[in-house]
């Protein structure tokens, strides 16, 4: 097969610049830091990694990575965009592999002194050998009974403390005051205090009997994470009693292990993306959201976190749209692998606007836990307010205008 993987990075170094990508392509290939006897010209013709661009850009003026070798004739790191591409035959369709490939010793080379994988292009194979999502968008709109505009959220606050019969009474407010979707705080999952089987069981009865007297069956993603035979066994029982979404954390299970899960799963997947900042905060190292998210894209998750605006992290907003519109756009016309953003983290009332207006997309999950748990009325006002709130979004009205509920008005005054 002649096809080869590709993936663009913002390079950063003191050295020659082609040197250190030519290291970096030997390293992440066929080659070493000696040459070796077997290492021929027509085995690297056919196994080696090649620079396909290297263009200096504006460095940002960081300081080097810990450790990066300096070059006495440059002191002040340079920025490049560089993109490096592998056969595939060496590689084959295994996202575990490509990771080591794309983004494996290449970080801890000396002659780099930042560099960040910023995109990925896979061969169809790639494609071919994992199923995508099973549900996206449209699944998720049938399973939630939300033809259009956002899904409302939140997430279980307090995030631990609660016990099963206590996070149900929770879920029964907020079901009676109109919301779409719940989740699991990702720190939710099988403790002593609060077993998963225990707590599941004690939800979904709360949300069986409110879908038989109004037809609405409210999304829930209990925090399925843990071990693969755990996970299995809990999808199992979630989706027995009636549950339609399970939510992993990406970074605790692995690449590998929600390909597994994947591939048992019968309920749409909400990918948890706590840990990212690990990843992908320093603006000179790491991966960039786009890039990461595709592998869980082609793997198969339904939704995916982004953050939120004005969020309470460190994330700038211009980064949380993009991420989102990279969820929104597809990897490719015949495996679009399209996936449902999920805005989060400190939303409230006033981030409904500035959603919309950046996004222009209602094709999302808009959670708020405090932005809901907190509000002076009660978490039913809390969600009737956020609903309030995406309505005149949608509509170009602003929320102070004077058609504003009180319990809008309520949220204005609390969430300034």
């Amino acid at each position: 097969m002649g096809e080869r993987i590709s993936a663009a990075y913002i390079l950063r170094t003191t050295g020659d610049p082609g040197k250190v990508a030519a290291v970096i392509a030997g390293e992440q290939s066929s080659g070493t830091f000696v040459r070796l006897p077997g290492e021929t010209d027509a085995l690297h013709e056919r196994s080696a990694a090649r620079v396909e661009t290297l263009e200096e850009i504006t460095d940002s003026g960081a300081p080097a990575l810990p450790g990066a070798h300096p070059d006495p004739a440059s002191a002040a790191p340079r920025s490049f965009r560089m993109v490096l591409s592998w056969p595939f035959d060496t590689v084959g369709a295994s996202i575990p592999n490509l990771v080591a490939t794309v983004a494996g010793n290449l970080f801890e080379l000396r002659e780099v002194a930042g560099l960040r994988l910023v995109d990925i292009t896979l061969p169809q194979a790639f494609l071919d050998a994992y199923p995508g999502p099973g549900f996206g968008i449209e699944g998720t709109r049938a399973l939630s009974g939300v033809a259009e505009g956002p899904l409302i959220g939140t997430i279980i606050k307090p995030s631990v403390g609660l016990g099963p019969e206590e996070t149900a009474e929770l879920v029964q407010k907020l079901i009676d005051g109109g919301i779409d979707f719940i989740k699991d705080d990702e720190l939710q999952a099988d403790g002593p205090a609060c077993p998963f089987d225990a707590r599941v069981r004690a939800v979904m009865s709360v949300i069986d009997r409110h879908a038989e007297r109004t037809g609405k069956r409210v999304m829930y993603a209990a925090n399925l994470t843990g071990d693969l035979d755990e996970m299995r066994q809990r999808h199992d029982l979630l989706a027995e009693l009636g549950g339609t979404c399970a939510m992993l954390s990406l970074n605790s299970v692995g690449l590998a292990g929600v390909a597994a899960f994947r591939r048992h799963s019968r309920l749409p997947i909400h990918a948890h993306r706590n840990g990212w900042g690990y990843l992908g905060r320093s603006p000179d190292n790491g991966w960039s959201y786009p890039a990461w998210s595709t592998l869980w894209r082609v793997i198969g998750v339904d939704h995916m976190h982004v953050n939120g605006l004005a969020n309470k992290f460190w994330e700038p907003d211009d980064s949380v749209i993009a991420s989102a519109r990279a969820l929104l756009t597809p990897i490719s016309a015949a495996a679009p692998r399209i996936v449902m953003p999920v805005f989060s983290s400190g939303q409230t009332i006033r981030q409904a606007h500035g959603t919309w207006a950046r996004l222009k997309s209602a094709d999302l999950i808009f959670c708020a836990g405090g932005g809901i748990m907190a509000h002076p009325s009660g978490v039913a006002a809390g969600v009737r307010a956020l609903r309030e709130a995406w309505d005149a979004a949608r509509a170009g009205v602003a929320i102070d205008a004077p058609t504003a509920s009180p319990v809008l008005r309520e949220a204005m005054e609390t969430f300034k």
